[in-house]
């Protein structure tokens, strides 16, 4: 179950978190991975990774806001069967804090990225005979979370391109999903705490974890492994939905 030989996956973001783990676990089930990382360091080394452990993965350095470079690249990898849409960035703020710049940001990268990715990916899944794209969008799209105006403004705009290009391109034999995850553990969390917390850390890393009823924060494995089975065969009957792997947040905590 879950095999995915013979498909050839593009990940944005796959150089670090959650992106990085999807990439592992597509290639661990027999994917081609094209790791597309804003951060060049960083999506070598994931590839290199991959590699060493047998896969396949081939790293491109690339900003999602290019849309140029974006078509470029999309189209010389010819064929594409899954598309994960992982690059993001996170923002604190409320909406009279928030400056234009960072808005304009938050934006620029969560938003027009996915678009980016979506109009240079979709016509060459076309020509390939269909495949599974799966957005990562955020909780934060369906609840309100204090300070976070721009990035759920950003993460409610995922969502809803998820379900459009669900709807457009039923008919190619594409699928379109996105996840919502909750708090995960990543390094974005650990510069975040470092930043704002200095010297707190741990006791702000267990506030922030007992957030999520099931008292921890996710795992990025946990979320890649769910990515696998939106882009498997096994997940056929599935498009234009949303999955939240919060720990119980958007259900439990009222």
């Amino acid at each position: 179950m879950f095999l995915l030989n013979n498909k050839t996956a593009v990940v944005t973001g796959g150089g670090s978190g959650i992106g990085q783990e999807v990439c592992n676990v597509l290639a661990a089930q027999g994917a081609i991975v094209y790791v597309l990382d804003l951060n060049a360091e960083h999506a070598h080394a994931t590839a290199a990774a991959i590699e060493k452990n047998g896969g396949k993965a081939q790293a491109i350095a690339i900003d999602v806001t290019d849309h140029a470079a974006m078509k470029k690249t999309y189209e010389a990898i010819e064929k594409i069967h899954l598309m994960v849409n992982c690059a993001g960035i996170s923002h604190i703020g409320n909406a009279t804090n928030t400056s234009e710049a960072d808005f304009e940001k938050i934006f620029h990268v969560n938003v027009r990225g996915v678009y980016n990715s979506l109009y240079a990916g979709i016509p060459v899944m076309q020509k390939t005979g269909g495949g599974a794209i799966v957005n990562i969008s955020s909780i934060v799209a369906k609840v309100g979370v204090a300070d976070r105006f721009a990035y759920s403004m950003s993460k409610g705009a995922v969502h809803a391109m998820t379900l459009s290009v669900a709807k457009d391109f039923i008919k190619d034999g594409i699928r379109c999903n996105s996840i919502s995850p909750g708090r995960v553990h990543t390094p974005f969390v650990d510069g975040f705490l470092k930043k704002n917390y200095p010297g707190q850390e741990p006791e702000m890393f267990e506030k922030l974890s007992k957030t999520q009823p099931i008292g921890r924060m996710g795992k990025p494995i946990e979320i890649a492994h769910q990515v696998l089975y939106l882009c498997s065969d096994e997940a056929s009957f599935i498009t234009g939905s949303d999955y939240s792997i919060d720990g119980g947040f958007t259900t439990l905590n009222s």
